[in-house]
C-alpha cells in the first residue's frame, strides 16, 4: 500500500473558474494575494547592517567624548569668545620745523585710521604712500597693518607701523555681547621728523615743474644736502604721484594715469634716475690730476676748439674731439670756470706731449667720491650708475677694445657714464669739505656717517674751488653771481640719443663759498638742445627766493 498518493484528479468546478466567477476581493487592500514568509536569511543580513550601523555610530560618539573631547570643548569656548584687533595708530611724519606731512585721520569711522598727507606738491616721492588693512570673503583680515609701499613710508615702516593689539568679545547663544576686555593694548607707532624744510621742497619742486612746462623738458630733480651732516635740506623730483589716491586705492582710473604716464610719476629722479653727467664730472678729473701730479693748477693748455688723433681704422683720417668753443690758452682754473673740452681730454687721455691720467686711475679717483655705487640715502630703489672702464666695455660691447677717444669722452663726462642726483650732491659736498664724504639721510635723527678720502691734499681741493667759484664770476654759471650769497657752480650739458637732439642740463655747486655748508644738484631732463634756459635758471630763481623767505641757510 502506498502511502502519501498525491491526487491528481481535477474536480469539475477548477476546470471551469475563469474570471467571470471569480471572488470578489479589493485589490487596493491586498486582498486576494497569497502572503509568504520572510525567509531566515534576510533577517539574518538585515541584523548584521544593523549592528554594523550602530557600531559607526559608537565609534563616533566613542571619537566626540574621548579622544576629541578636550578640542571640541575648547572650539564650543571660542564660539562664545571672538577675538578683535585693535589697529594701532601709525606714527606721524614731519619737516624739520614741525609741518605735518603724513598724519592720521583719527575721527575716520573705519576701524582704523587712514593716513593724512599734506596737500602739497612736491613731497610724494620722500614720503611715499601706505596700504590698509585686507580683508577675505569670508572678513577675515589677511593684511592686519597699514603697510609703507614707498619713500619713508616703506624705509622707516618698522618705526612707523606700531603693533596692534586685541580685545575679547564674549557673547552668549543668542548673540549678545556679555562682555568684552582688552588683553593687548596697541602699542602705536613712532614719530619721525625729517630734514627736509617743506617750504624749499615746495619751491624747487614748483620751479622745475614751470620750466618743465614751458621749455619742453620732460622732467626734472633738485637736492640741496648739508655737506657737515648728510641732512637732506630738500629732495625733488618731478613729475610725481598723489599719495592720497594710491593708498586710497579706490579711483582706479587716475591710479591708471600714473601707471601708464610716458612722464613716469613713480620714478624718484634724485636716487633712481640714470644721467649722462656732461661736465658737471669736470671738477673731479681736475682733483684726481692733481692728485697724480700730471699737471700743475699754473700749466696751460691752448684750446684751438678741438684736437685730431689718428683714425684706428683708416689710414690717413683723423678722429676728432670737439671743444664746445675755442678758448685759447687756459690753466686748470679757467679750464673749470668756461668749461674747456679740450684741456680734460688732453689731461685725461694725454695728448702730445701732455701726459694724461689714464681711465684706470680716473674711474679709482671717481669711485673714491661715491661714483658707481649707492650713497646709502634712506630710501629704496637707489641706482649705482655707471663709470665706463675698459672691462665696462668690453663686457657691454661684444669684446671691443678701449681707445683714447673713449678716455676723452669718459672725461667730459660723456659716453656710457651715468650718475645719479644724490650721487652728484654728495660728490660736490666731498669737494665742498676737502674730501669729507657724508651718507645722505632724510630721517633727522640719524647719526652722520663720514668717511675721509684721504688720497687728495686739501690745496687740490682749494684749486677747484677757486675754479668753480670763477665760473660764478665770470664763466658759464654767471647767472648765479649774486650779491646775498658766494655761489660755487660747475654747469654741464649732457647730449642725448645718437641724433644728439635733446640734452640733460645741469648745475651743481656749493653755497656760501667762503664757509661752504650746502651742495646742491639740479638737473632738467630731456630738453630741445638749443634751448638756453635750463637748470641754472631754476637755481638762481630758488636763491632770490630763499633771500627773501629762507634767508637763514645762506648766511
Amino acid at each position: 500500500m502506498i502511502k502519501n498518493k498525491k491526487k491528481y484528479t481535477i474536480d469539475p468546478d477548477e476546470v471551469f473558474l475563469d474570471a467571470r466567477n471569480l471572488p470578489s476581493f479589493e485589490t487596493d487592500r491586498f486582498e486576494g494575494r497569497l502572503e509568504k514568509p520572510i525567509p531566515q536569511r534576510n533577517i539574518f543580513f538585515f541584523g548584521i547592517a544593523c549592528l554594523f550601523i550602530l557600531g559607526i555610530f559608537i565609534w563616533n560618539l566613542f571619537g566626540l567624548q574621548i579622544i576629541n573631547g578636550a578640542e571640541y570643548t575648547e572650539a564650543s569656548s571660542n564660539n562664545r569668545l571672538s577675538h578683535t584687533l585693535i589697529f594701532s595708530e601709525r606714527g606721524i611724519i614731519t619737516d624739520k620745523n614741525g609741518a605735518p606731512l603724513a598724519s592720521n585721520d583719527v575721527i575716520s569711522e573705519n576701524i582704523f585710521s587712514k593716513r593724512l598727507y599734506a596737500s602739497m606738491e612736491g613731497i610724494a616721492h620722500i614720503i611715499g604712500y601706505v596700504s590698509y588693512p585686507k580683508k577675505d570673503s569670508s572678513g577675515f583680515f589677511y593684511q592686519t597693518n597699514t603697510e609703507g609701499k614707498q619713500g619713508a613710508e616703506l624705509f622707516y615702516d618698522y618705526i612707523l607701523r606700531g603693533k596692534n593689539g586685541i580685545t575679547i568679545t564674549e557673547k552668549n547663544v543668542s548673540g549678545k555681547i556679555i562682555s568684552e576686555s582688552a588683553i593687548r593694548q596697541p602699542d602705536n607707532g613712532k614719530n619721525i621728523t625729517l630734514s627736509i624744510d617743506v617750504r624749499i621742497q615746495q619751491k624747487l619742486y614748483s620751479l622745475i615743474k614751470e620750466l618743465t612746462k614751458t621749455h619742453s623738458f620732460s622732467g626734472g630733480s633738485g637736492i640741496i644736502l648739508d655737506i657737515k651732516t648728510g641732512e637732506l635740506l630738500t629732495m625733488t623730483s618731478f613729475p610725481e604721484y598723489n599719495p592720497s589716491i594710491l593708498a586710497d586705492g579706490e579711483n582706479v582710473k587716475e591710479i591708471e594715469s600714473f601707471i601708464y604716464n610716458e612722464e613716469k610719476p613713480f620714478l624718484n629722479r634724485a636716487v633712481a634716475g640714470l644721467y649722462t653727467p656732461g661736465s658737471i664730472i669736470k671738477p673731479f678729473v681736475a682733483l684726481a690730476a692733481l692728485a697724480e701730479g700730471i699737471i700743475s693748477p699754473e700749466d696751460k693748455i691752448e684750446s684751438t676748439g678741438s684736437i685730431s688723433i689718428p683714425h684706428p681704422y683708416l689710414e690717413g683720417k683723423f678722429s676728432v674731439f670737439n671743444d664746445w668753443k675755442a678758448h685759447g690758452f687756459v690753466d686748470m682754473k679757467k679750464a673749470l670756470a668756461v668749461s674747456s673740452n679740450v684741456y680734460f681730454y688732453e689731461i685725461t687721455g694725454g695728448f702730445k706731449n701732455q701726459k694724461g691720467i689714464g681711465i684706470e686711475n680716473l674711474a679709482n679717483y671717481l669711485t673714491l667720491f661715491g661714483f658707481g655705487e649707492r650713497t646709502g640715502i634712506d630710501l629704496d630703489g637707489e641706482q649705482i650708475g655707471i663709470i665706463p672702464t675698459p672691462k665696462w666695455k668690453k663686457e657691454n660691447f661684444n669684446g671691443e677694445l678701449w681707445r683714447v677717444g673713449d678716455t676723452y669722452n669718459t672725461a667730459i663726462g660723456q659716453y656710457g657714464f651715468q650718475v645719479t642726483p644724490i650721487q652728484m650732491a654728495r660728490g660736490i659736498a666731498a669737494v665742498a669739505s676737502n674730501g669729507i664724504l657724508v651718507t645722505p639721510h632724510l630721517w633727522k635723527n640719524i647719526t652722520p656717517r663720514q668717511t675721509k678720502i684721504t688720497a687728495i691734499p686739501d690745496s687740490a681741493y682749494a684749486v677747484v674751488k677757486e675754479g668753480m667759484r670763477q665760473a660764478v664770476t665770470e664763466g658759464t654759471a654767471s647767472g648765479l653771481n649774486i650779491s646775498a650769497v658766494k655761489v660755487a657752480a660747475k654747469t654741464g650739458t649732457a647730449e642725448r640719443g645718437a641724433d644728439k637732439k635733446f640734452v640733460n642740463s645741469w648745475v651743481v655747486g656749493f653755497f656760501p663759498y667762503e664757509n661752504p655748508r650746502y651742495s646742491f644738484a639740479i638737473v632738467m631732463e630731456r630738453g630741445p638742445r638749443d634751448n638756453t634756459i635750463g637748470a641754472t635758471y631754476v637755481l638762481r630763481q630758488l636763491l632770490e627766493w630763499m633771500i627773501i623767505d629762507t634767508g637763514e641757510y645762506l648766511k
